[in-house]
């Protein structure tokens, strides 16, 4: 048995989504048919490609091995496909970049409008993400550029090989956001034990991420009150007396009216790392135009 191209790039949907339910779903295929294809390469292959969880799958050393050479496999093809239906399209250039939510609030939208005046006829995607599925995307060769965030010690987003290339853009101090009419807003700083009282704005928690929008390591259990996924709604909750949350002061020049960022005093400082992230390798120019954009908004919120 041989390896087909529809198993091919089920591999790489597969690797990117962590199930053979949400990849079904992303290609129009069944669960069942996306696992027989899957069983296919196993056999063609003589290799166990992945790894079964109660949660997903995750691929083994063979199956990285053998997406590293689908991906570069299926982006020839589809270079092939766009040189013999449109060399015009070619010559514009595309780069697909990845984001976590935040970034897509300041730091992206600036960027695109910096490269629209330099680069006009560049395409650029993008997507917002969570870490882990951002990076599963680079991993697949469906993203060539992504946007991190972590907190100290800073390690890499995944353990696979090669390692990923990070390069640092911005370093952040977390605040906690308070309605602007609010005691708290009043103060210079405020407490742990002040803001564990408060109900908070929080985004929904994941099996990739932890809740976020509640300040860390809070004593006891916190109140959340309004679960949201969208910064700028928690915001405006938060504008409207609903609670509080935390934001870094990246997100200054877009808050709502009616919200202040105020620091917590008496612990030590919650620090959040803004990287660059992409395979290593070589980096073509629409790529590094992307990249030389991004690294020059980051500069302008550092200062």
């Amino acid at each position: 048995m041989e390896m087909t191209l529809v198993g091919l790039r089920m591999l790489r949907e597969v690797a990117e989504r962590g199930t053979f339910t949400a990849a079904a779903d992303a290609l129009g295929y069944t669960q069942s048919a996306v696992s027989r294809q899957m069983a296919a390469l196993e056999q063609a292959t003589g290799a166990r490609l992945f790894d079964r969880y109660p949660g997903g799958v995750r691929l083994t050393d063979s199956g990285r091995a053998l997406l590293r050479h689908a991906v570069v496999a299926l982006d020839a093809l589809k270079a092939a496909d766009r040189e013999l239906h449109g060399a015009e399209e070619v010559a514009r250039g595309r780069v697909r970049l990845g984001f976590f939510p935040t970034a897509g609030a300041v730091i992206v939208p600036r960027a695109l409008a910096m490269l629209r005046q330099e680069h006009p006829h560049l395409q650029v995607t993008t997507r917002e993400g969570t870490t882990p599925s951002l990076v599963r995307a680079l991993r697949a060769g469906t993203l060539d550029l992504a946007i991190l965030s972590s907190r100290p010690p800073h390690r890499s987003p995944d353990t696979d090989d090669p390692p990923l290339t990070v390069e640092p853009l911005l370093e952040v101090h977390l605040a906690v956001v308070v309605p602007a009419g609010s005691p708290l807003a009043e103060r210079g700083s405020v407490t742990v034990e002040e803001i564990a009282r408060e109900p908070w704005i929080a985004s929904p928690g994941t099996a990739d991420e932890p809740l976020l929008g509640v300040w860390p390591g809070l004593p006891g259990r916190p109140t959340v009150r309004h679960t949201v996924r969208d910064w700028l709604t928690k915001l405006h909750l938060v504008a409207a007396g609903a609670g509080i949350t935390t934001a870094t002061p990246s997100l200054l020049p877009v808050v709502p009216p009616g919200v202040r960022l105020v620091p917590v005093e008496g612990v030590a400082e919650e620090v959040r790392r803004v990287s660059l992230v992409r395979i290593p390798g070589p980096v073509g120019a629409p790529t590094q135009a992307l990249a030389r954009a991004l690294r020059r908004q980051a500069a302008e919120l550092a200062d």
